[in-house]
């Protein structure tokens, strides 16, 4: 398998390949893509302003960041709501587009330390989810840039009914992968996509980016990804098994 042909929605896998066990933790970890893998929000927030722009609206830095996390489709509404005069879809669509289209010019811009980590906890062995709400097509064009065989499967946007904050996309990560969702660790940037992972079961990492993150029991902070490994991560899974069996 390449990093550019991740499974798609498929049986899961092997559970014994997964490693989904008590002894053998964390079964996965599972990744959100936009602002933790990859630093795309600006691209994101450029497209919207130029598509509300267009119309003849104001779209600010500060109606941008509403936006961080939600459900493409859920985000469409809202800038329908803000003037501008096209179908769910079609804003779907559009703004992929455009923000690909930056990702052709002006590259993939990774987040600090997430491709190092990614690949520490791949030559771990352990198995490892992208759960994103961009679609796919943009998830496999992002993938592709990876130098090594990053991710098992691929949960996108557009495979979800219910987005983030919903459980669902980090709920059907773990079945695809054949893993409890509680032996999980997800990784997350936002406030809807903590709350998402949260509520899935997975033990949840925080960095936050562009939105500041509260610190809470739930949850487990880190400052940047930077110089993080595979026992890191982890330790994260290990801590939040001996505080389920205290």
């Amino acid at each position: 398998m390449t990093a550019s042909s991740p499974r798609s929605e498929q049986a899961p896998l092997d559970r014994e390949t997964a490693g989904s066990s008590a002894a053998v933790l964390p079964a996965a970890v599972l990744w959100d893509m936009d602002g933790t893998l990859v630093d795309t929000e600006p691209y994101w927030m450029a497209s919207e302003q130029e598509l509300v722009g267009s119309f003849g609206g104001t779209w600010t830095h500060e109606d941008g960041l509403l936006l961080v996390g939600l459900g493409l489709w859920n985000s469409a509404e809202i800038l329908r709501s803000r003037g501008v005069a096209m179908e769910a879809d079609e804003i779907v669509h559009w703004l992929t587009d455009r923000v690909q289209q930056k990702l052709d010019e002006e590259g993939v811009p990774w987040r600090p330390g997430a491709r190092e980590l990614l690949e520490s906890l791949r030559q771990r062995g352990i198995p490892t989810a992208l759960v994103t709400m961009s679609v796919r097509r943009m998830a496999e064009q992002i993938v592709g840039h990876i130098p090594f065989d990053a991710f098992d499967v691929i949960v996108s946007g557009d495979e979800v009914e219910e987005p983030k904050p919903a459980p669902e996309p980090y709920l059907r990560a773990a079945r695809l992968l054949g893993v409890e969702p509680r032996d999980t660790v997800a990784i997350e940037d936002s406030l809807v996509g903590l709350a998402s992972a949260v509520s899935s079961g997975a033990a949840t990492i925080g960095v936050p980016h562009i939105v500041p993150l509260p610190e809470s029991d739930e949850h487990t902070l880190w400052e940047s990804l930077e110089g993080r490994t595979a026992d890191d991560v982890v330790a994260v899974a290990r801590a939040r098994r001996e505080g389920e069996t205290r």
